[in-house]
């Protein structure tokens, strides 16, 4: 599945950690995000690694703990 800026998506499953999508990027505990939340693609990176924008922050994760959200 290919992603694009802008796209909503949604997290799958609880992620071990999350890292944000910051200049200087820093480690943070995954309860920051429920499955299931939604977000916006922000910035494709590479490695199948998307910067996605949610309530709580922008975070870097892979494009395998997120499918797209219905209405995006």
């Amino acid at each position: 599945m290919s992603f694009s800026i802008g796209d909503k998506v949604r997290l799958k499953d609880v992620v071990s950690y999350l890292k944000t999508a910051d200049p200087m990027p820093m480690l943070r505990p995954p309860d920051l995000i429920s499955p299931g939340e939604q977000g916006e693609v922000v910035a494709l990176h590479p490695a199948d690694t998307l910067a996605v924008r949610f309530r709580r922050g922008s975070f870097l994760l892979s494009t395998s703990v997120l499918e797209m959200h219905p209405d995006g």
